[in-house]
């Protein structure tokens, strides 16, 4: 499959559409219900558990910032390990967890805005929504980047404004009762054991990522060698200080236990701090929020296998792209009826500490590929280069935290670690034969 015969995804997105494109990835569904269960087990330490985590991803960045300004390729974390190690079995294991993640995701997803939905209108089954849902986000992401970057926009702007809306009532709330006695000070969860911070971090990592999505829409980026490296920090930098943020207000303005309990904790913290927000706005912001989510993990899930099929890792329909829209068409029906099957099946139970678990090792292996990398005396020129620490620290950094996923996320990535050994296995041997 040469560049001269077949037709190229357009390059449409620039730094800042790259940028909203990365924070509209992060800022998605985790936070808006992940700041509940990252109470629960941190209590009012949870500033700290999302700091940890944001140190990891931190590093985790640079190294991705590096390595997609040298490699701007879809199937971003599968071309790295690639060009490290040269072994297609290994790129195809990486590929194919970066893939699992994603897809589970948007599956899982597409149920919580079907579950969102029959709140706001009990009459419309969860399951037509789920079909409607994905259905949307496929015929979106077939029309072409340039209408998935602007929607994307639009609902990164609404999930944003819902962000901000906690931050400063919740401030404003707090301001009052300081005023009348009630509330001294913002409480630091000192007393807070490492072991539970720990724990914390390992569960709100999940809310992190996304930005490593960034890499595998690289094909359709300007400049990717230079907005690449800039953008995937700058996304980063932008939505680290907005959980920070927001996880010290609703911790300070409702009582970690009962965010803990809350199926809608940040619409927990809203309703405790003003009445000026009615509580069906809230969750319309939140549905938006739910649904950029999956909109970025279809476009993920799509151009990854896209990217595996040009590198020869799946069957070459997979790489085509259409004539007219130049999107990978078949690569987005893929991703749209495995996504589907699984959420219409009403026996996927999704753990955030899975998906965090997969990319944990995912990151590590990204690490482990740009040490390899640097020690090369002939690689592709740079436009971004991470001190050489970073690698290290990243890698140590993601092994010190796997332990603290919770246990019965194990089970899960050991089933997709073994059914992507056994993928692995059968194209080696097609290929020995």
């Amino acid at each position: 499959m040469t560049d001269s015969h077949h037709p190229q995804l357009r390059r449409s997105l620039g730094f800042w559409a790259l940028v909203f494109y990365g924070v509209g990835d992060i800022l998605g569904a985790g936070i808006y219900a992940l700041v509940g269960k990252v109470a629960g087990v941190a209590g009012a330490a949870s500033w700290a558990a999302f700091s940890v985590a944001l140190l990891v991803a931190a590093l985790t960045a640079l190294s991705y910032a590096e390595l997609g300004g040298r490699y701007p390729k879809s199937a971003g974390e599968s071309y790295f390990a690639q060009q490290a190690f040269g072994r297609p079995g290994l790129a195809l294991l990486v590929g194919w967890v970066v893939l699992c993640s994603g897809i589970l995701s948007l599956a899982t997803v597409s149920v919580a805005f079907g579950g969102y939905m029959s709140g706001l209108l009990p009459g419309i089954p969860q399951n037509a929504t789920v079909v409607g849902i994905l259905s949307l986000l496929a015929a979106i992401n077939f029309r072409g980047m340039r209408e998935s970057s602007t929607a994307n926009i639009v609902a990164t702007m609404v999930e944003l404004t819902g962000l901000l809306i906690v931050i400063v009532a919740g401030a404003l709330f707090l301001g009052r009762s300081s005023e009348h006695g009630v509330v001294q000070t913002i409480h630091t969860g000192s007393d807070v054991g490492w072991n539970r911070i720990a724990q914390g971090a390992a569960l709100s990592f999940f809310a992190f990522i996304g930005f490593e999505d960034m890499v595998n829409v690289a094909e359709e980026v300007k400049n990717p060698e230079r907005n690449m490296p800039r953008a995937i920090l700058t996304a980063l930098a932008a939505a680290g200080i907005v959980y920070l943020l927001v996880v010290i207000v609703a911790t300070s303005v409702v009582a970690p236990s009962t965010l803990a309990d809350s199926e809608a904790p940040l619409l927990a913290v809203v309703l405790q701090s003003t009445d000026a927000v009615p509580g069906g706005l809230f969750t319309l912001i939140a549905l938006f929020a739910v649904a950029n989510t999956g909109l970025l993990n279809f476009i993920m899930g799509s151009r990854l296998i896209y990217g595996m099929s040009r590198q020869g890792l799946l069957p070459e329909v997979l790489g085509t792209v259409h004539p007219t829209r130049r999107t990978p068409h078949w690569a987005i029906l893929t991703v749209f009826a495995v996504a589907l099957a699984l959420a219409l099946s009403g026996t996927l139970t999704y753990l955030a500490g899975t998906t965090s678990l997969l990319l944990l090792l995912v990151f590590f292996t990204v690490h482990v590929s740009l040490i390899v990398i640097k020690r090369r005396a002939k690689v592709p020129p740079r436009t971004f280069c991470a001190p050489r620490t970073v690698p290290f620290l990243g890698a140590m950094s993601c092994v010190a935290l796997m332990p603290f996923v919770p246990r019965g996320s194990l089970l899960t990535a050991v089933i997709i670690l073994a059914l992507g050994s056994a993928l692995v296995a059968l194209r080696t041997e097609r290929e020995v034969r």
